[in-house]
């Protein structure tokens, strides 16, 4: 919270009041800017009372292919804090928001995550998976970097800071046990989890799943003839019953491979909408831990 602004917004308390400051928060809030709906509820969750989040992308937006507008970036510029997930999630703002850390706070939570821990790309040596958050006990490990951020930025409640993280980390760690559980009813054979792009590699680790997506880590690569009658076949000859589309990824391909099943003489169903790379609009998938029992809510009764 700059001092300019707080003696600009004493000055004009005098002259008639102040409610909001350059960076768009309530005085006396700290002002966080995040990229994604995931990163932002780390914020909103570990800030509690003392932030304002805005977060750049919303339900349904792919970050692969975000491209940040005029406005985002004066939000980015204006925030007290900005927090990105890193790990080239961002795709094309991931240049912009290394050139704003030269000026300003900006913290990428990925980097608290044990590297030992990120799956390596096979084809990008060097490279990790960004879908970190469908491990929930490794995303969990993220809470710190947002305390850190917090309680730097704003001293006077470094202690509610704490309290708030590590609360959510017990709470996120309970979570992470009931979706092992829950995913464990799920007869072992049939727990194949099959999406537009390979968004699920974190979460088939954690919780005992093989999971196959049409597309890459990425979806700026689309999906070929070959990747799809290939994934026709490998369903077809293994009997699975679902896949699943995604909010954030257009449907037409996993629609493409329903098809080409079918014209191989079997049938999978559309088991439902996953939450990948956003959450949901609305209550209670607009949060965290409700976009992930959406998804095995989703998952279980598709393939149980």
């Amino acid at each position: 919270m700059k001092l300019g602004l707080v003696l600009a917004c004493a000055a004009a308390l005098l002259a008639g009041g102040c409610s909001d400051t350059a960076n768009g928060a309530p005085e006396g809030k700290v002002g966080v800017v995040a990229t994604t709906g995931m990163v932002a509820d780390l914020a909103r969750v570990v800030g509690g009372e003392h932030v304002h989040v805005t977060a750049l992308m919303g339900p349904g937006v792919d970050p692969h292919l975000f491209k940040a507008s005029a406005g985002d970036l004066d939000r980015l510029r204006a925030a007290d804090i900005v927090l990105y997930s890193g790990l080239h999630l961002e795709g094309k703002m991931t240049d912009m928001l290394r050139r704003l850390a030269r000026k300003q706070a900006v913290v990428r939570v990925t980097d608290a995550l044990p590297r030992q821990r990120l799956l390596a790309l096979a084809d990008m040596p060097g490279h990790h998976d960004p879908h970190v958050w469908f491990d929930v006990a490794l995303w969990a490990e993220a809470i710190p970097a947002v305390q850190r951020a917090l309680a730097k930025a704003d001293p006077s409640h470094a202690d509610d800071y704490k309290r708030n993280a590590d609360a959510y980390t017990t709470k996120l760690l309970a979570l992470h046990d009931e979706v092992r559980t829950t995913v464990a009813t799920i007869p072992r054979l049939r727990r194949v989890l099959i999406t537009s792009h390979d968004a699920f590699r974190y979460f088939g680790r954690a919780y005992d799943l093989e999971v196959r997506g049409l597309q890459g880590i990425s979806t700026v690569v689309e999906a070929g003839v070959k990747d799809v009658q290939d994934l026709a076949e490998l369903i077809g000859k293994r009997g699975i019953k679902a896949v699943f589309v995604e909010t954030s990824v257009s449907p037409r391909a996993i629609r493409a491979v329903q098809e080409a099943v079918k014209s191989k003489g079997h049938n999978v169903a559309i088991g439902g909408e996953m939450f990948s790379d956003a959450m949901g609009s609305k209550p209670p998938e607009d949060t965290y831990v409700g976009m992930v029992r959406h998804n095995v809510a989703t998952l279980v009764k598709a393939l149980k």
